[in-house]
């Protein structure tokens, strides 16, 4: 199962790779965001008890959600608000307020990822805890930052 979650981790990667060599921002934005929905719907199928609960893909959906956090805030250059995306204008016009919702998703990733330890939280109690904080700053730039 640690392969798997490493192989998976890899693949998101490498997608986000490609999308930043083609130098285009909003394909970034997207395939950061798919990475940070597989993370977020793989922990939210181990806090349902849909998935087995298991450290390794917990660990990976962590450490996937810290590197988005750690990464998206750079592909938002002016001009692009224009194409096909769903960012909202507020993003620009409200940037110091989207810089800090970001700051704090920053945080919350980093405290999951050092609650993580090396091999992932120990259980779903402690996984909860550790990423329950950063799920919620889905739902809150979503509302704010966001087009329906």
């Amino acid at each position: 199962m640690k392969k798997i979650a490493l192989a998976v981790s890899a693949i998101m990667l490498s997608a986000v790779t490609v999308a930043m060599a083609a130098g285009d921002p909003i394909a970034t934005r997207k395939t950061l965001m798919d990475a940070n929905g597989a993370a977020a719907g793989a922990s939210a199928a181990m806090l349902k008890g849909d998935l087995d609960y298991n450290p390794a893909v917990a660990k990976s959906a962590i450490m996937t959600l810290r590197a988005v956090a750690h990464s998206y805030g750079s592909f938002f250059p002016e001009g692009s608000d224009k194409g096909d995306t769903k960012a909202s204008p507020k993003i620009w016009s409200d940037h110091a307020g989207f810089e800090a919702e970001l700051a704090k998703f920053q945080a919350d990733a980093d405290a999951a990822a050092k609650a993580s330890g090396k091999d992932g939280p120990a259980d779903l109690t402690a996984f909860k805890a550790a990423v329950t904080p950063v799920l919620g700053h889905c739902k809150t730039c979503h509302q704010d930052y966001r087009l329906k």
